[in-house]
């Protein structure tokens, strides 16, 4: 396979000897996999190690030297874990997003990006208190005195609202940071957190432009292994966030 023909060699560096173990685990996960070479933008190429069997091949080193940048960046600039959004809607990064986002209470969007999720944020905060209305009277019974199809069509709109704004729901403000996994793929949350001034680290594989986020990640994002991977570092990061928000004499929060 391309793969394992390719692992020894993708790890290959003078650069940081001290780093080849973990080199060495991002290249079984399968991290410095990129698109074919007649797909690769010509500003991912310096990330590019080599070209194998018609394939870009990341330069492990500098991947892992932008994730220690972007983890730092993220734990430097967020106030608290409220401040982050997590954008993963693509098949590999869907269920682990959700997970990520279930453990720290993440905001998230994890379904289609809704246009104007940032740049039109107070009607969508208008949308989302509809949204958090319905599902309180439902569950303090006062949608009752409506007729059978009229709960009906209430439960319908219900389930649709879900589906768009269940990850942003106890999202009150614009956040600090966006954490966005397939950059080529969310093109249109880059830009409206860049339009408004919303700092943006992002997975980038070789057909992205990298000019659309603050802090990219060159990696392959369409492994799940990889993702994994990067996860397991992104866990660290926001729990390091977690923790500076906690007074460490009394364990209580910092307002």
């Amino acid at each position: 396979m391309l793969e394992d023909d390719i692992k020894s060699e993708a790890v290959q560096t003078e650069e940081l000897p001290a780093n080849l173990p973990i080199l060495e685990e991002m290249a079984k996960a399968g991290i410095f996999v990129g698109h074919k070479k007649s797909k690769t933008h010509p500003l991912m190429r310096q990330y590019v190690y080599g070209i194998r069997n018609g394939v870009a091949l990341f330069d492990l080193p500098q991947t892992l030297v932008s994730l220690e940048k972007a983890m730092e960046f993220m734990q430097t600039t967020l106030h608290s874990l409220s401040g982050i959004l997590i954008v993963g809607n693509t098949p590999a990064a869907k269920q682990i997003s959700e997970s990520l986002a279930k453990k720290f209470a993440l905001a998230h969007v994890t379904e289609r990006w809704l246009g104007g999720t940032l740049t039109n944020f107070n009607t969508l905060a208008k949308r989302i208190s509809y949204f958090k209305k319905l599902k309180a009277d439902k569950e303090a019974g006062r949608l009752d005195k409506y007729t059978k199809k009229e709960r009906l069509d209430i439960d319908r709109e219900i389930a649709k609202l879900h589906l768009k704004f269940s990850g942003v729901e106890f999202m009150e403000k614009l956040p600090e940071v966006v954490f966005i996994v397939d950059l080529e793929s969310n093109m249109t949350a880059a830009r409206e957190a860049r339009k408004m001034h919303i700092p943006v680290i992002a997975i980038a594989n070789t057909n992205a432009d990298p000019r659309a986020a603050d802090y990219i990640i060159p990696a392959n994002d369409r492994s799940r292994t990889g993702l994994e991977w990067i996860f397991a570092k992104l866990e660290i990061a926001l729990e390091a966030v977690r923790q500076k928000t906690v007074q460490p004499t009394t364990g209580t929060v910092v307002k």
